[in-house]
């Protein structure tokens, strides 16, 4: 870089937008525990309050970099179907939790949901609503979805690391579990790696979309009596 060329970046004023992008990219590079504003001012080469008149503290930098997080998610389509409309929006939302893997941690810390979050979620709703299902239903679905509508979700224990055979002291004091373990062994053959985060993410949902579809379909309400 040319004198002339470092003098002109120096030039670059400093914006809100330009605070929370360097933060996200910098979160990704060295992880969200590293982040700090000290760092970050380091990044942008300008001294720490500097960073102060574009975001008051901590707290809000990491408010502002969900809401940009969340703002990469794809818009929802337009079509009759709204089973493949929610589907391809979460899982766009799990391809931008895939790409800042800190950022589903920073969206569950937030004290209440922030503009773009609540903004992300009545979309959703929306498109419940846009496919027919009734506003009860609609309010069990959201619930029933949980985080899994922005693209994560927590698994109950992972068996990503499992390889050869269980212990067998572990075996015999919970054998339904180690008889899962040794099923979620990865196949080299399988397109999705044996016990593959995606896979397990697309057939809970999957599943979840297809037993809403069934209950619009039936009509349900909150207040049917069994």
């Amino acid at each position: 870089m040319t004198r002339q060329e470092a003098t002109h970046t120096h030039r670059i004023p400093l914006n809100r937008d330009r605070v929370l992008r360097a933060a996200i990219a910098l979160a990704d590079t060295i992880g969200i525990e590293a982040l700090s504003m000290r760092r970050l001012a380091q990044e942008l080469d300008v001294v720490p309050m500097a960073l102060y008149k574009h975001v008051a503290n901590k707290e809000e930098l990491l408010d502002g970099m969900a809401d940009a997080v969340v703002g990469e998610v794809d818009p929802p389509a337009v079509g009759p179907d709204w089973q493949r409309v929610v589907r391809d929006r979460i899982l766009s939302a799990r391809r931008v939790l895939l790409r800042h893997p800190w950022a589903a941690r920073v969206i569950e810390s937030r004290t209440g949901p922030t503009p773009a979050v609540l903004a992300y979620l009545d979309s959703m709703a929306g498109s419940f609503r846009g496919g027919g299902l009734s506003a009860d239903l609609t309010h069990h679905v959201m619930h029933a979805m949980g985080s899994r509508l922005l693209g994560f979700s927590q698994e109950l224990f992972d068996t990503s690391a499992s390889s050869g055979p269980p212990d067998p002291a572990l075996a015999a004091a919970y054998p339904h579990i180690a008889e899962l373990a040794s099923t979620a062994a990865h196949d080299g053959d399988s397109t999705v790696g044996g016990c593959d985060d995606q896979f397990e993410f697309e057939f809970a949902l999957d599943l979840l979309l297809n037993g809403f579809e069934t209950l619009r379909r039936e009509g349900w309400t909150s207040t049917r009596t069994p």
